[in-house]
C-alpha cells in the first residue's frame, strides 16, 4: 500500500491563503497519509517578543531551556491545533501529537564535542505500531517536532529529520513518499529555475559553491539519509503542486540517475 509522508514548515502555516489551499489538497488526498510540521516561525516571534534570543548553527536551532519551553508551546500547542483544527473543518479526521505521546518518537539529547545544543534532541525510534494503529483507522497523524527522551524530559527535534525516520519506518509496510513542502517550487539554481532531480554529487557541488546554504542543507542532509535507506521517493515542493507527481526536486541516488540518463 502507498503512504505519504508530508513535512511543511511553519511559514505555510502562518499563510492563511497558502494553508486554506493545502488543507484542501490534504482533504482530496485517498491513500494514507502523515503530516509533519515545523513550527519555526512563530516560535521565533514568540521568542522575540519574550526577549529570549534565538542561537542558530549550520540553519539548526540551539534550544536552553527558555528556548524549550516556547518551542513546546508553539509546535505541540498553537501551531499543531491549529492545523488540526483546519483539517478537521474539512471533514479529514486528523490527530495531533508530539513525539511524547504515545510514545510515538523517543530521541537522543544531542551531544557536541564543541557545541552545546541544549535540549536538542535526535529520533532514536519511532513506533511502527503506533502510526499503523492510526492509518488502519482513517486518522491522519499530524506530529509536531517535540520528542522526549523516554526519561521524562522534553526535546526539540528537527522537522525534517522527524519526517524522515517517520518515512523510513513506515518504508517498512508501505511503499512511502517522503515531501517536503516549502515555499519554494524545488531546489532552484541561483537563476531561479527548479533543480529537477538532484543527486549527492550534485548536492555536494552546489554546497561547495554556495548555492545551497543554510536551512536548506539539513532538509536535505535527511532527505538524502531517507532515500539512501530505502524510501522509495523523496521530492521538495510547493503545496501548491501537492498534487502534481512530477513537480519539484526528485531526490536520487547516483545509480538512479545512471538509470534514468540511459
Amino acid at each position: 500500500m502507498k503512504c505519504k509522508v508530508i513535512k511543511i514548515g511553519g511559514a505555510l502555516i502562518e499563510d492563511a491563503g497558502l494553508l486554506s489551499r493545502l488543507c484542501r489538497k490534504f482533504a482530496s488526498m485517498t491513500s494514507p497519509f502523515v503530516i509533519v510540521h515545523g513550527g519555526g516561525t512563530f516560535a521565533g516571534q514568540l521568542a522575540e517578543r519574550l526577549g529570549i534570543p534565538r542561537k542558530m548553527i549550520d540553519g539548526r536551532r540551539v534550544t536552553d531551556r527558555e528556548t524549550l519551553e516556547v518551542t513546546v508551546m508553539v509546535y505541540a500547542g498553537w501551531v499543531n491545533k491549529t492545523l488540526v483544527a483546519r483539517l478537521q473543518a474539512l471533514g479529514v479526521n486528523a490527530c495531533g501529537l508530539s513525539g511524547c505521546d504515545l510514545n510515538l518518537m523517543q530521541a537522543d539529547r544531542r551531544e557536541g564535542q564543541s557545541i552545546d545544543w541544549g535540549y536538542v534532541g535526535d529520533v532514536r525510534l519511532v513506533r511502527m505500531g503506533t502510526l499503523e494503529l492510526l492509518l488502519q483507522a482513517r486518522v491522519v497523524p499530524v506530529i509536531s517536532p517535540i520528542t522526549h527522551d523516554g526519561k521524562g524530559v522534553l526535546l526539540n527535534s528537527n522537522a525534517d529529520g522527524i519526517a524522515a525516520a517517520v518515512a523510513e519506518t513506515l518504508g517498512m509496510c508501505y511503499d512511502v513518499e517522503l515531501i517536503y513542502c516549502f515555499d519554494k517550487k524545488g531546489v532552484l539554481t541561483d537563476e531561479g529555475s527548479v533543480i529537477p532531480c538532484l543527486t549527492p554529487s550534485l548536492y555536494e557541488k552546489y554546497k561547495q559553491s554556495g548555492m545551497i546554504h543554510s536551512g536548506m542543507i539539513p532538509k536535505l542532509d535527511n532527505a538524502f539519509k531517507s532515500v539512501s535507506n530505502g524510501v522509495q521517493a523523496v521530492r521538495l515542493i510547493h503545496p501548491d503542486d501537492l498534487d502534481q507527481p512530477d513537480a519539484g526536486t526528485r531526490i536520487i541516488l547516483e545509480k538512479q540517475w545512471m538509470r534514468v540518463e540511459q
